[in-house]
């Protein structure tokens, strides 16, 4: 198994499934104590549900023998071939008899897998019960074209005037998914989110409140497409695309299972529109597009260009140092105390009325003078050009 949280939906199958049969199993995966898991092996088992990490901590230990294994089965077999897992597989592979069956389950099957698969297996046989990477046709698929800035606030405007009681979203990192949850719990909203990063222990809880309708919306990576096993989940949410088409389908897998009907919705931006043009070649088919009034894509940046402009503010150069700081500020210091100079007047221009002598300032005790007899013609046109002097006596 790809995942702990298939490994152990699975082994609650074969419980079910052999509940009348004498079968012993058990349940093999990492992230929990081996110490139980090593105590169960001990005391003999049918079936060995497991991860392929810790089954080769198992195999190291010598606390299981694969060399009486009569049946290998590879669940999500186009995961368990690929690049991430090809390597365990292939250690395993080689502690089995060679004499065994193998089957392998997937809902897609890329070419290049087939010929992988092709190397484990003789003359096998395929059985499709439906066209090869087709979703269910029971689900709904639906795309909204939204800029990345405002994906957040749509599917909080989806989950609320829907009224969404049960969604699984997926993100494409694990830092993304966190940061999704706290986003719709500030909005109201009951959410959580799942990934490789939180405990076994975490993951099974937050798993538990999701299958129990405690949970809103489950926030997840790509780890719960494989991994989760919901009886009538209604919502699917792409809120990142998968960069691989086929993850697309396991994705939207999650709902629409057993002959109930769901619905699939992704939220594409700009830069998403090349990875749901591969998606719709992929399954031959286009996904409807509707529009949600006022979360078209490009509105955003629509209303961010008619806002008025702001200057912006002036670039500081970096700062010298603490010396040349110091100086600076002496020396406008300085130059704000220095004494300015003084304004130079222009001489006034006369005017065709001689001035009048204003009252001169003298000495207590002083006699005034006499006034002066006014002089001829050469006299009076002087006073036009040059001011009148006053003589003190």
């Amino acid at each position: 198994m790809p995942t702990r949280e298939l490994a152990a939906q699975v082994q609650e199958s074969v419980r079910t499934y052999g509940k009348y049969k004498p079968l012993r199993s058990i349940t093999v995966f990492g992230g929990v104590n081996i110490n139980p898991q090593i105590q169960d092996l001990r005391r003999g088992v049918d079936i060995v549900v497991a991860t392929p990490g810790r089954l080769l901590d198992h195999v190291q230990q010598k606390t299981i023998d694969l060399r009486h294994v009569e049946i290998l089965v590879l669940d999500e077999a186009d995961r368990m071939l690929d690049m991430g897992f090809i390597h365990d597989i292939r250690r395993i592979v080689g502690l089995l008899p060679k004499q065994r069956q193998n089957l392998m389950f997937s809902a897609t099957f890329p070419e290049e897998i087939r010929k992988l698969a092709s190397t484990f297996m003789h003359n096998p046989a395929t059985v499709e019960v439906a066209r090869r990477n087709t979703p269910a046709e029971l689900v709904a698929q639906v795309q909204h074209q939204v800029d990345q800035s405002r994906k957040k606030d749509l599917l909080a405007h989806l989950v609320k005037t829907n009224d969404w009681r049960q969604v699984l979203v997926f993100t494409k990192t694990k830092r993304g998914a966190n940061r999704l949850a706290e986003a719709l719990e500030k909005s109201g909203i009951e959410a959580d989110a799942i990934h490789g990063n939180k405990s076994q222990p975490q993951r099974t809880k937050v798993l538990k409140r999701f299958k129990d309708n405690e949970l809103q919306v489950l926030v997840a990576t790509d780890i719960a497409a494989r991994g989760i096993d919901i009886d009538e989940l209604p919502h699917v949410v792409n809120f990142d695309l998968p960069h691989v088409p086929e993850d697309y389908v396991h994705r939207i897998g999650r709902t629409g299972r057993a002959g109930s009907s769901g619905e699939a919705v992704s939220l594409v931006c700009h830069d998403d529109r090349p990875l749901m043009a591969a998606i719709e070649k992929l399954m031959n088919r286009k996904v409807e597009l509707r529009t949600i009034a006022g979360f078209e894509a490009g509105m955003h940046q629509q209303k961010t260009q008619e806002q008025p402009r702001h200057h912006p503010r002036p670039q500081h150069k970096p700062h010298g140092s603490r010396n040349q700081n110091h100086q600076h500020h002496q020396r406008r210091a300085e130059n704000k105390n220095a004494p300015q100079p003084r304004p130079v007047q222009q001489p006034q221009r006369p005017h065709h009325t001689p001035a009048q002598p204003g009252p001169v300032s003298r000495p207590t005790g002083t006699p005034a003078p006499a006034p002066r007899p006014k002089q001829a013609s050469e006299h009076r046109q002087a006073s036009l050009q040059y001011p009148r002097a006053v003589s003190r006596g």
